[in-house]
């Protein structure tokens, strides 16, 4: 506002100053110009004003500063400002900006003193200590992988015997299925035929002999069972005899 009076009272002035020339001082239009050019150079040179840095956003003088990457207080204006954390923290990124001794940034004596106490509580064990248990478990875990691939080189040695050995138990009990079911076969047989005529297998009298019938398989199995036993009892017991 100030700024637009100025320059209205200046052409004000400057009308005046031109009638006042053409009338009682005769000078011309070519000079007149001239004068005027002059004289507006003049004012504006002289109404110029200078820039002022102005905080205009309404912000807070430490937020300014944060903004403008300055030290937000020149002073302490809390207690959290005079905690050694804080004035470490602004030391470091200000620099001695921060009007912070940097004394402040390495540990005091106590600070020493009480590190090393919680070294020896916490770590009691030198370092040299640390590096031979390290080598020794190493060393151990090393044993542990060794001996478990022995055992695999072991057990892969012996893998095809072993394949030899389920077969041989696949077929020995394939063969005690097959039996089984022949010698099931034989006894229905032999069920039918006593009776001479076909006969349901549901029937009682049919479940009745066939009953016997197994029974009877049973008790000769287990006699041929037992005959065998001591005909090896008794090959053993000659053996033993011719070698003394």
């Amino acid at each position: 506002m100030s700024f637009k009076l100025c320059r209205i009272v200046n052409r004000d002035i400057k009308c005046f100053s031109v009638s006042y020339k053409r009338y009682f001082l005769g000078i011309s239009k070519n000079q007149e110009n001239e004068e005027t050019t002059e004289s507006t150079n003049f004012v504006d040179d002289e109404i110029e004003t200078p820039k002022v840095n102005r905080n205009k956003s309404g912000l807070r003088t430490a937020d300014w500063n944060r903004l403008h990457n300055r030290c937000p207080y020149s002073a302490a204006e809390s207690w959290v400002h005079l905690s050694e954390k804080y004035q470490r923290k602004m030391f470091g990124r200000y620099g001695f900006e921060s009007n912070v001794n940097p004394r402040i940034c390495y540990p005091t004596k106590l600070d020493i003193e009480a590190k090393m106490r919680y070294d020896r509580i916490a770590e009691p064990h030198t370092l040299i200590d640390m590096m031979n248990a390290a080598k020794e478990e190493r060393k151990r875990q090393r044993e542990v992988v060794l001996k478990r691939d022995e055992e695999i080189h072991n057990k892969m040695k012996k893998l095809d015997q072993w394949k030899q050995d389920l077969q041989t138990k696949i077929d020995k009990k394939e063969a005690e299925v097959l039996a089984t079911k022949q010698r099931k076969e034989r006894l229905v047989e032999e069920v039918r035929r006593h009776f001479g005529f076909k006969i349901d297998p549901r029937d009682d009298r049919f479940k009745a002999v066939l009953e016997q019938k197994e029974k009877e398989e049973k008790k000769k199995m287990k006699e041929d069972k037992r005959q065998a036993k001591e005909q090896k009892l008794m090959s053993k017991l000659i053996a033993t005899t011719s070698q003394k």
